[in-house]
């Protein structure tokens, strides 16, 4: 089973875990990124996430899929958060369950890698002192053909 989805709406972690799990399952990993208060030794106040909403939900529903093949076709369940986030609230939210613990971080790093490198979402930061600034991302590889 796999999921996705990129919302506006607060993510909430139980009913993204409650997506993966089961008896057969042994380790289950949950991963929370959150907006923090500091980013390059700037106080941070929140952040912005913008993105091209469609393109994200079909590259998030691929990069989920590609976890889940890399755990043996285990459940994995990722959501992605649009919109304006205070400090401390949950910006992405991913959970694997596996037979054994390795596989199910390696998925769930799989996929916070990916969404960073290939997600068609931009970060604004917004500062105590007022300013605001977008968060440079990571250019992805090109493709190169066979």
């Amino acid at each position: 089973m796999v999921w996705s989805d990129v919302t506006t709406e607060p993510i909430e972690p139980g009913a993204v875990l409650g997506r993966v799990g089961g008896a057969s399952y042994g380790a289950v990993v949950l991963f929370l990124g959150t907006v923090r208060n500091t980013n390059d030794g700037r106080p941070v106040s929140g952040m912005e996430y913008h993105g091209y909403e469609a393109m994200a939900q079909e590259q998030l529903a691929v990069i989920v899929g590609e976890a889940s093949e890399i755990a043996g076709g285990a459940p994995v369940a990722a959501v992605h958060r649009l919109g304006t986030l205070a400090l401390g609230e949950i910006s992405v939210a991913i959970a694997v369950s596996t037979p054994h613990r390795a596989s199910a971080f390696e998925a769930s790093r799989h996929v916070i890698e990916e969404i960073k490198k290939r997600l068609p979402v931009w970060k604004k930061e917004h500062y105590v002192d007022g300013r605001t600034d977008w968060v440079k991302g990571i250019q992805p590889a090109p493709e190169t053909a066979p």
